[in-house]
């Protein structure tokens, strides 16, 4: 897995990592049981601190979809298409999802460009690959 981020973003670091490592899931370009690198490792690739990688690894193992553990490390735990998701997720996405079809509104985007947009990143993601099948 390539993770890049971008360090003049607005988009706060750990978001990035996070954001990052959900889409690399999606792709199936990391699967359940691949390790994450360490926090220390990640920090100094980016040459960032290391408390910002915790944090992001926080948030994916708040989200169930990482695992760590003293011996082994950060290691994906949820594969795409495993299963339901946890309780609580569809209501959470729902609200972020909201909020975006509302920027796209604000910005003009018409409904059949956001879902042109929509069909074309999903098409992307193996998780969707595998529930259309």
């Amino acid at each position: 897995m390539n993770l890049t981020i971008d360090l003049d973003s607005d988009v706060p670091i750990y978001q990035q990592i996070r954001d990052r490592i959900v889409e690399a899931i999606a792709r199936g370009e990391a699967v359940e049981g691949d390790p994450l690198p360490s926090t220390r490792q990640l920090a100094a690739d980016f040459g960032i601190n290391f408390h910002t990688v915790n944090k992001a690894y926080d948030l994916l193992r708040q989200e169930g979809l990482i695992r760590v553990n003293r011996k082994s490390g950060a290691v994906i735990r949820r594969d795409p298409g495993a299963g339901p998701p946890d309780p609580g997720f569809s209501e959470r996405w729902e609200e972020r999802m909201r909020i975006l079809l509302a920027e796209a509104t604000v910005h003009g985007l018409s409904q059949d460009e956001v879902i042109r947009r929509c069909t074309a990143t999903l098409s992307g993601f193996r998780a969707a690959a595998r529930v259309t099948t």
